[in-house]
This record gives structure tokens, C-alpha cells and sequence, in this order.
């Protein structure tokens, strides 16, 4: 029976596992697949990827080549481009970007791809979605794929989803000590699939279905792209009230009971926060029904970063300096502190807008040493007291650690602090916060 075989497998680590797309959730995925005895092989198109899987050199903070490299010289983690490398493995987790397109519609093209490939393989194998989709693509977009030559799921192959929960950066909760939630096509499939990931993960959560799955993941991203949402509204009124923002949320936060602290910020980045709640309001309006949270917390949201370059306009303004021409300084352009994930980071929106306005526009990441966006080409700067002096206006747009916050504060002549990043320093400079 092939359930109990797959099953046998993966406790005894005799299994081979597949992992399609070597990103941010891939490889980890793949790594820690690896580190607990199986054979793994990593699909990627991107050849520069493979390229560096192959030398044993990891391109994600999460993923030191220290750990890396040993897994691959062992044979334990390959890389391939070709789908072909799947053809003898027992499982295959799919793990491929899921974008937007311009009209807010869901991208699933990636993974339709996936799932044709994977089709041409055969059948005999655990096949497990972990991309972010709306609720209803395992079942109604994947399973069709699997079964055109008439295999039957639950007996000639398994399918599941398993949302991802990967937070660039984190270190308090790895992938072993998250719960892992998961949903199955069949009571069968759902046990296969937990036999498989509770080798790697310490809490399996399963759930009644592979949608109920999809929409975990949605609920947890929309719960967040909502709360910041609400908190950057917050932001702005207490703008119009003459109120500060921080000094309200932090008394909030003094409450032991009802009250979870959002901070504000010049908008969301990631993939998923920004992303994943659109998925969800898409599907919705198929059935008729329009998410308006959602839409409304995208809509303020959405707004932070024109909201921010207001900030900067305003600030030059009262020191009688026009932004057209004035030097503006950037720091930190990727979405989250200590990361060098830029994917819809508001930094893209802010520095597009400040050009548009004529502001001769430089920043500094430690983590970002070179910015393409759009037609938008930058090299990073080191931050010094030079290029802090010689700024007309300074703009925190990521707290990053690695940053001299008093450097910073003692050094520049005006700033715009969207992050309350200065607030243990004693600013020589104007300083205008969110």
C-alpha cells in the first residue's frame, strides 16, 4: 500500500524530497529536509541559483553557507534547473512565488507550471503546495493536473497544503519550533503529509482541508495588513490632532488584556503582507462579496509612502528649501530591519516619488549594496558624517541595527524618522516623526 510505504519512508529517512523554487521558502525548506537525514534535490529556473547552490554558497541571510555547504558536499542537498531531477523522489513540496499582477489579480502562473511539470513525472509521490494562494488552488487548480492520465488521489498519489511561515530574520522561532499548519485533499493525503513534515517541524497542525489551509494563511497576513493599517490611520489622525502617535501607542500597550501594539511605519513590505490579503479580497469578488477591511487597510496603507514624501516636501520647506534639487538621504531601503529582502519594500515608492520631485536621491543599507527598480538604478553609500552633513534631508525608512542612531542624530541637519528610530538619542538636528 503505497501510503504506509511513503509513510515507512519518511520515518526512516530512506525517502528522496523534492523542493520546487530555492527562495526565501525553498531553501530553508530544502536545508532543513537535508539536516535530518533525507536526500534532497532543489528545482530552481534561476540558473545563477543553481549555480550557487551547487559551490555550496547560500544567497539568503537565513541560510548561512556554513550550513550549507557541508549538506551539499555530502550529496545530502543538489541543485538542478530541470524538472527531470524529480523524477525519482517520494516528495515534492512546491514552493513558488506568487505575485500580483498590475490589476491586483492573483499570479498563479508559477504554480501551474509546477503542476504540470510535476504532472509529466508519475505518480506514486506526496505533492505539498506551500505558496501563498486563495483558498480552493490546490484542489481546483493543482488536482486536475495530477490526474489527467486517470491516477486517483489518496491511492496512486498524495496532495496537500502546507502554508509557509517564513519570517526573514527571525531567530526566536525557526522552522523546527513553528507549528506547521496542514491541510489534506483526503484523510489519507493529510496523514501522509504529516509524516513527512513532523520530521522537520516540532508542531504539525492539521486542518479539515487543503482550503480551510490556503485560508490560514490568508487570515494570519490579513490579521496583520489590517491591524498596521489601522495603526497607520492612527498615525495620521494624531498628525491632524497634534498628538503623538508613539507616545499613544505605547500607553495602549501598557494594557495586560485586549490591546495586541502595531507600530506605524511608511508602508508594508514583503511578500506577503502586502500580497497575500489581495488574494482573498480577488476570490471574494468571484463570489460576489467585496473584503472591505481589506481593501480599506490596502488603501491606507498604500498612502504611507506619499504620506512620508509629504513629510520630507513639508520639513524642506520650513528650513526655506525647495525639494527639487535638495540632496536627500535614505537609509535603509529593504522592507523589514536587519534583512536584505527589498521585495515591496515602500523605499522603492518613496525614492520613485522624490524623483519625480526633483530630489537628487542616495541611500545606504548595509544589507542592499546595489538598488534596481523600475527603471531605477542605485549603488548604496557608506554612512558617514560627510554624507550625513552634506544631506538636506535625512529619511529612516528601515531601523536597521547595524545603524549609528547617534551618528546619525548628532550629525544631520534635518530628518524625517518614520520609524522612531532616534528615540534613545538626543537629535542635534530637526527631527519630524511619523
Amino acid at each position: 500500500m503505497l501510503k504506509n510505504k511513503l509513510i515507512d519512508k519518511f520515518a526512516d529517512r530512506s525517502a528522496r524530497v523534492g523542493v520546487v523554487g530555492m527562495g526565501y521558502v525553498g531553501l530553508p525548506l530544502a536545508v532543513a529536509f537535508a539536516e535530518v537525514g533525507f536526500e534532497v534535490v532543489g528545482v530552481d529556473v534561476d540558473e545563477r541559483k543553481v549555480a550557487c547552490l551547487r559551490r555550496g554558497e547560500s544567497y539568503i541571510e537565513d541560510v548561512p553557507s556554513a550550513v550549507l555547504a557541508p549538506l551539499v558536499a555530502s550529496g545530502h542537498l543538489r541543485a538542478s534547473a530541470d524538472y527531470g531531477a524529480l523524477a525519482a523522489v517520494d516528495a515534492i513540496s512546491i514552493c513558488v512565488p506568487t505575485p500580483l499582477r498590475k490589476t491586483k489579480d492573483p499570479d498563479i502562473s508559477y504554480i501551474i507550471h509546477a503542476a504540470e511539470e510535476i504532472a509529466q513525472l508519475g505518480s506514486g509521490k506526496l505533492i505539498v503546495l506551500e505558496s501563498t494562494t486563495y483558498p480552493g488552488t490546490t484542489d481546483e487548480v493543482i488536482l486536475p493536473r495530477l490526474t489527467l492520465n486517470g491516477e486517483q488521489v489518496g491511492r496512486d498519489f498524495f496532495l496537500a497544503f502546507s502554508p509557509e511561515r517564513i519570517d526573514p530574520g527571525r531567530t526566536d522561532y525557526t522552522m523546527y519550533t513553528t507549528p506547521k499548519v496542514i491541510g489534506g485533499t483526503t484523510p489519507d493525503c493529510l496523514d501522509v503529509a504529516l509524516a513527512l513534515y513532523g520530521t522537520v517541524v516540532q508542531h504539525p497542525a492539521p486542518v479539515s482541508s487543503t482550503a480551510s489551509a490556503e485560508m490560514v494563511k490568508l487570515l494570519e497576513n490579513t490579521f496583520r495588513a489590517v491591524n498596521i493599517g489601522l495603526v497607520n490611520e492612527v498615525a495620521l489622525m494624531c498628525d491632524k490632532l497634534g498628538l503623538d502617535v508613539w507616545e499613544v501607542i505605547d500607553a495602549a500597550a501598557t494594557k495586560p488584556y485586549g490591546f495586541m501594539k502595531f507600530t506605524p511605519g511608511p508602508g508594508l513590505g514583503g511578500h506577503c503582507i502586502p500580497i497575500d490579503p489581495h488574494y482573498l479580497s480577488w476570490k471574494l469578488k468571484t463570489l460576489n462579496y467585496t473584503a472591505r477591511f481589506i481593501e480599506l487597510a490596502a488603501e491606507v496603507n498604500g498612502y504611507m509612502p506619499e504620506y512620508v514624501v509629504g513629510k520630507v516636501v513639508d520639513a524642506l520647506n520650513d528650513v526655506r528649501k525647495a525639494v527639487n534639487g535638495s540632496r536627500v538621504l535614505i537609509l535603509g531601503v529593504a522592507y523589514k530591519p536587519n534583512v536584505s529582502d527589498v521585495r515591496e519594500s515602500p523605499a522603492m515608492d518613496i525614492i520613485h516619488l522624490l524623483q519625480e520631485r526633483g530630489a537628487e536621491v542616495a541611500y545606504c543599507d548595509p544589507y542592499v549594496p546595489d538598488l534596481v527598480h523600475e527603471g531605477l538604478e542605485l549603488k548604496a553609500t557608506v554612512l558617514s558624517e560627510a554624507i550625513l552633513e552634506s544631506a538636506d534631508c535625512v529619511v529612516i525608512v528601515t531601523n536597521h541595527a547595524t545603524f549609528d542612531w547617534q551618528k546619525v542624530s548628532k550629525h544631520a541637519r534635518l530628518i524625517v524618522d518614520t520609524r522612531n528610530a532616534l528615540l534613545n538619542t538626543s537629535p542635534a538636528a530637526t527631527v519630524i516623526r511619523l
